[in-house]
């Protein structure tokens, strides 16, 4: 995180914004001190602007804490790509912070983001894992998926899906995307939230839209 002191928040971000090479309209930032002035003479705000890694250290940091109330021994690897931050964890009771059908995992992902996204007033794409289990779970998921999507095809009629996560839903929106006849669509709230597989004519197929995660 950096500081920057100017007469104007508008100045202090423009500031930013050439140093830090970043647009303006991208910089999470908090004022950290304001000083009016008399008749706007002396005029200086002091504000702090916060880069991309500042945000994966306090995940990281709140994950610690989190883990460390719990009595858990944890170490964290993370990993970057387009703004998305993925966190593997290790600790000395895997199964216990993963919960039945990864019920804990999740919790924990959603209080993670949340704290994240009061922290810095943006809201991140934020992936934990254990012992590589949302793969294993992705690839699972998948495979039951494409199953369903050739069900589909072959008898022309609908099948939902078991709810899923939003990450889940996503990997599966993506493995059907690319077959043929064959279109996804998310219904239902939160964790009642799933996919339906729906068959799409060949006259349609031209006009069928993306299939991506809400």
């Amino acid at each position: 995180m950096r500081e920057y002191t100017a007469k104007t928040v508008d100045i202090c971000l423009d500031k930013a914004s050439s140093e830090l090479n970043v647009e303006k309209d991208k910089l999470t930032y908090e004022i950290i001190e304001e000083k009016k002035g008399f008749l706007g003479i002396n005029k200086k705000v002091t504000i702090r602007v916060f880069e991309f890694i500042d945000v994966v250290c306090y995940a990281e940091d709140y994950l610690k804490n989190v883990c460390k109330t719990l009595g858990l021994e944890i170490s964290l690897k993370s990993f970057t790509k387009d703004e998305i931050i993925k966190i593997l964890i290790e600790t000395n009771e895997n199964n216990l912070l993963i919960g039945y059908k990864g019920a804990t995992l999740q919790s924990l992902n959603e209080l993670v983001k949340l704290a994240v996204s009061n922290k810095f007033k943006k809201k991140y794409r934020i992936l934990l894992d254990i012992h590589d289990y949302k793969n294993k779970k992705y690839n699972i998921v998948i495979k039951v998926a494409k199953n369903a999507a050739r069900e589909v095809l072959k008898t022309h009629m609908d099948i939902k899906l078991n709810p899923m996560t939003p990450d889940e839903r996503k990997k599966v929106h993506n493995a059907l995307s690319s077959m043929k006849n064959v279109k996804t669509e998310s219904i239902g709230d939160g964790k009642d939230r799933a996919i339906v597989i729906k068959y799409v004519k060949e006259d349609a197929q031209a006009e069928k839209p993306g299939q991506k995660e809400e």
